[in-house]
């Protein structure tokens, strides 16, 4: 069997995720771009598995098996985070969080919710 076919695709999806990881703004499209470049690394262990005769048998499978549990935690971690960078900064977008020391404060009304700006009497 001639494995071009799944090494073709494995190398397409895991270009895909790099273009994903690089070119996105939102935290969870990110993290699904990783999951996209995981799983062409499992593509490409489970092909290399059944086409190399290795000393060890199913290895590739078994290396898989780990990759996924390595994507779980990442996904499990990673929500998490989004999760608390959006109910610090009401965003999730990438380019907004801060990368020094401090972070800037984030207004009252941003963090409970409301619309900045406008007073509380024409809120319903």
């Amino acid at each position: 069997m001639r494995p071009v076919i799944p090494y073709v695709t494995a190398a397409l999806l895991f270009g895909l995720g790099v273009y994903g990881v690089l070119r996105r703004r939102n935290a969870v499209l990110v993290l699904m771009a990783v999951e996209l470049m995981l799983n062409a690394v499992n593509l490409v262990l489970v092909t290399a598995d059944t086409t190399v005769r290795a000393a060890l048998p199913h290895s590739g499978q078994v290396f898989a098996l780990f990759v996924i549990v390595l994507a779980a935690a990442e996904i499990g971690v990673g929500l998490a985070i989004v999760l608390q960078l959006y109910r610090l900064r009401a965003s999730v977008t990438v380019d907004d969080v801060p990368l020094g020391e401090r972070a800037p404060a984030v207004p009252d009304e941003v963090r409970q919710g409301r619309p900045a700006g406008v007073p509380d009497e024409v809120r319903p």
